[in-house]
């Protein structure tokens, strides 16, 4: 019989029979969702875990977050009348909710409250429950969680549960987690050929906990016998481990390659503004790594002084990072360096005790302590492509700065009346003298121009560093090993060294340990230097050999 060949009075019956019974069900969740929690406030520990696995089965709308606040030792009961409530540690006490019904009971003394008591049973309870409850979220990294905390520990009931909700799960990624759940949960199978299926299926899969479960089947006893006792299964599973492990190695290559290459940025902003100053000018700047640190002191300035807005804060402290850096290295040059060119000796002298100087008044207003900067919400965290490759954002966004600043660092070298005085003094001072441009002028301006890069690189290392007084003198010997590589005065050469060193450092590492790495990189260059005293790509120009 259909709705439609009900009479009226019929329809109106049936529609009072239907909400009876919907609200008979929902207080009859109600009801059971209060007896669970009057177990837990004062039950024993066998009723407290009945009292979870009931909350998580009746999915009442405050089961996920009573059981929520029991994990996090949020969830109290009064002293006074044994009430369970959900506590918000204040200074003066606990803020407090009724756990039952939401109503707000107001600030209390610590006195007033006990925690519920658990133990590590009850945690693994409480955990389970939680997986189930979170498995019907709304927010697919919610259930992805929740079936990540089920596999450490799934049981029959969690793996029918899992299956039911495979085949209405929308997402990709939590469909192919439990999906590779329910595969791991075969290998326990008496079903042979279950079992090898399941194998079969799990060589495809990248996945730390299939290659501990791998890696536990070949295993062998006390008496040196396998635990899997099947030599078949035990081949394919010596096969599935074998391309895993094939795979698990591209992937680390790539990881290794990726960090190379932003190490090699950080190497090539901290170096790029010194290849200037050294090729044009001849001047061996050795406060060059003290300018980078005024770069990053400058992003904690402003992040301190706009602390709600860290992604503005950063992006406004590039340009004046730039600026700051720049007048100072304008200052120097006019101060100082104008007067020792043509002796790069003294020049290497004089710059040492600016860096001193301007390391002791760094101390001196922000304290020797090192300090904290912030990173933006966009920059945090990482991309994960499997659980054997990931991809750091910070490091991924600094690379990309990089590539932009030196980008436009050409652009305005090429386009600009500047940059074409620079390279007109970079090649032949002195005929670029005698047809009229003002060499003073332009020394003192591409000094400011390097000196600002390195005040932009530091803003790049205030993200993955802390900012301190010291924070030059680690990158100042790599940044004059990354400009004497790639040729002096060579901004193409600089890059392609700053990145070669970089991924050599990295693919060194996992072998050497990181300071042979970087001995051994440096003997490296001392005997490229032997064999090509003038870098990669040496600079070109009447005044080149001079």
């Amino acid at each position: 019989m259909s709705l439609s060949s009900l009479s009226p009075l019929g329809k109106a019956l049936l529609f009072i029979l239907m909400f009876l019974s919907t609200s008979f069900v929902v207080r009859a969740e109600g009801d059971v969702f209060a007896q669970s929690l009057n177990k837990l406030a004062q039950g024993g520990m066998q009723e407290r875990e009945q009292a979870m696995l009931e909350m998580a089965e009746t999915k009442h709308a405050r089961s996920l977050l009573v059981l929520q606040a029991l994990l996090d030792g949020k969830l109290l009961s009064l002293k006074s009348d044994g009430k369970l409530v959900i506590g918000v540690e204040q200074a003066e006490g606990y803020q407090l909710k009724d756990a039952l019904t939401d109503s707000d009971l107001g600030l209390v003394e610590r006195s007033n409250v006990a925690k519920i008591t658990m133990t590590n049973k009850l945690r693994g309870t409480l955990r389970k429950a939680l997986g189930q409850l979170e498995l019907s979220a709304e927010n697919p990294e919610i259930r992805l969680a929740a079936v990540k905390a089920m596999a450490k520990d799934a049981d029959a009931k969690d793996i029918e549960l899992l299956k039911n909700r495979l085949n209405q799960e929308p997402n990709v990624k939590v469909k192919e987690a439990i999906e590779t759940l329910l595969l791991l949960d075969n290998m326990r199978s008496t079903d042979r050929e279950l079992r090898l299926h399941a194998l079969q299926a799990l060589q495809a899969l990248d996945n730390v906990e299939v290659v501990n479960r791998l890696e536990t089947m070949l295993e062998k006893d006390a008496d040196g016998n396998f635990l899997e006792s099947d030599l078949e299964i035990r081949q394919k599973a010596e096969l599935a481990l074998k391309k895993i492990g094939q795979r698990k190695q591209v992937y680390s290559a790539i990881e290794t390659l990726f960090f190379g290459l932003s190490l090699g940025a950080v190497l090539v902003l901290a170096a790029i503004g010194l290849a200037i100053t050294f090729g044009v000018m001849g001047v061996i700047n050795m406060a060059h790594g003290e300018l980078m640190m005024l770069g990053a002191y400058t992003t904690y300035v402003i992040q301190q002084l706009m602390p709600n807005h860290l992604g503005w804060s950063l992006l406004l402290a590039i340009p004046s990072a730039f600026v700051i850096a720049g007048l100072t290295g304008i200052a120097i040059e006019r101060g100082i360096i104008r007067f020792l060119y043509g002796r790069p000796l003294e020049t290497l002298l004089a710059t040492f005790g600016v860096s001193l100087f301007l390391q002791q008044t760094v101390r001196s207003i922000f304290s020797p302590l090192n300090r904290s900067v912030a990173t933006p919400e966009w920059m945090s965290g990482s991309w994960q492509y499997n659980e054997f490759l990931s991809i750091t954002w910070n490091r991924l966004y600094i690379l990309i700065f990089c590539l932009v600043v030196f980008v436009l660092l050409l652009e305005l070298l090429k386009r600009t009346r500047l940059g074409l005085e620079v390279r007109a003094v970079a090649q032949n001072r002195t005929m670029a003298k005698a047809i009229g441009i003002p060499t003073a002028r332009v020394d003192a301006l591409t000094f400011g121009l390097g000196s600002g890069i390195a005040g932009v690189a530091g803003v790049a290392l205030s993200q993955i560093t802390n900012v301190g007084p010291n924070l030059g003198q680690a990158y100042i010997v790599d940044s004059f090993m990354v400009v004497v590589f790639g040729g002096v005065g060579n901004l193409f050469g600089t890059l392609v060294a700053g990145f070669s060193l970089g991924i050599a450092n990295k693919f060194l590492e996992p072998y050497a340990g990181a300071v042979l790495a970087k001995i051994l990189v440096l003997v490296f260059i001392i005997l490229f230097i032997q064999k090509r005293p003038r870098g990669l790509f040496p600079q070109k120009g009447r005044a080149a050999e001079a």
